[in-house]
């Protein structure tokens, strides 16, 4: 279960709000009191207070007294939030938010795999080569859930083996990246070979400390996945 991906009315009415906002039904400048928050999602004011701090917290929305919700520019939201990549995987964005991610990855994982290689601890590379390892044995299966959480795991370690706080950070982005790829049927039926033996090729350089084994290898999935995803716009342009 990602970030965003929590239970309970809360997390009811930040996905229904995330869905109105992506379909238009919500727009930048859009007032509301707390009374008609209630009203429209049928919450209480506990409730109602809970989301709108969330959305404070990433840019979607500002609060003030005698004034209510506003609505901000989709510019003021934080894009690398969890809770707005899944908003956006969730609606007619999709295609595009996943371009964006896999763009995105390009540019910070093959960097982050041989910062690995150079700092990873014995604990981290295990983690990283039983990730793989779960991946080579779903993989073939056609497992795909299973495999998902193997692929998120691989992902975070790998992440928090850098040793650097911020790309570690990336890790919630990737996983609600990877959950929606699956979710919205965006993977084939039996992942490819090619990408699994690659997750083991990086977790294998590392756990033998060779930077530019991990840097290539993890190059190599990030690019498929790019290709991928280029593919699957093309088929829907």
């Amino acid at each position: 279960m990602t970030s965003a991906q929590g239970g309970g009315l809360h997390h009811s009415v930040l996905t229904r709000i995330g869905s109105d906002l992506t379909t238009g039904r919500l727009a930048a400048g859009d007032v509301f009191s707390m009374e008609q928050i209630e009203a429209r999602y049928g919450v209480s004011r506990t409730v109602v207070r809970e989301v709108v701090k969330v959305l404070e917290s990433i840019g979607v929305a500002s609060s003030r007294r005698r004034v209510g919700v506003t609505i901000q520019p989709e510019s003021s939201w934080e894009a690398l939030s969890p809770v707005i990549i899944h908003w956006r995987l969730e609606g007619p964005q999709r295609l595009a938010q996943l371009r964006e991610v896999s763009e995105l990855r390009r540019g910070v994982e093959p960097q982050a795999a041989r910062l690995a290689a150079e700092r990873a601890t014995p604990e981290q590379a295990r983690r990283l080569q039983e990730a793989a390892a779960g991946m080579a044995e779903t993989g073939p299966k056609g497992a795909l859930l299973t495999y998902l959480q193997h692929d998120i795991d691989f992902h975070r370690a790998l992440l928090e083996a850098s040793g650097n706080a911020l790309l570690a950070g990336f890790a919630p982005f990737v996983a609600e990246a990877l959950t929606g790829r699956t979710e919205h049927d965006l993977m084939p039926e039996i992942p490819e070979q090619g990408a699994i033996d690659w997750h083991v090729e990086v977790a294998a350089a590392i756990a033998e400390g060779s930077p530019d084994r991990a840097e290539e290898a993890m190059r190599r999935i990030v690019t498929e996945a790019q290709a991928a995803m280029d593919e699957i716009g093309a088929v829907g342009d």
